[in-house]
């Protein structure tokens, strides 16, 4: 490509996968590597999840995205390590794998418990949010 075409107001673009890259280090280093008009966004090609590098040069050379990967590497090792000090007195044994909620169960249909019988009878009715017994 020759200089006039890279000004020429025509941009590349280049489709990588995002395996092993995180996304705010490729987004940090994308105009550092590629020139200050270059740009990246996820984007997904036929079902796989990867980043859409727009430049109007040549895209990533294999040591670039090597960089990448390995300043991802020790973005998610901090943050791990972040975790970790925030929630010390709780190890997981896989901290990148904590669970977050998401969304909680229908709430109209309850397992509101009733007592049936006296105080040392420890059989429970199960109802349901009309007081229904369903079990």
């Amino acid at each position: 490509m020759s200089s006039s075409d890279k000004y020429s107001g025509e941009k590349n673009r280049y489709w990588i996968p995002n395996l092993d890259i995180n996304k705010k280090v490729i987004t940090r280093e994308i105009q550092y590597y590629l020139g200050p008009e270059s740009t990246v966004r996820p984007y997904t090609r036929e079902g796989e999840d990867g980043f859409l590098i727009t430049t109007p040069g040549e895209c990533l050379t294999d040591e670039q995205i090597d960089d990448i990967c390995r300043k991802s590497k020790e973005a998610w090792e901090r943050q791990v390590a972040a975790r970790a000090k925030t929630n010390s007195g709780k190890q997981l044994k896989r901290p990148l794998h904590q669970p977050v909620a998401v969304c909680r169960g229908d709430t109209s249909v309850s397992s509101k418990r009733r007592r049936r019988g006296n105080d040392r009878d420890e059989k429970f009715e199960v109802t349901n949010a009309e007081g229904i017994i369903v079990s």
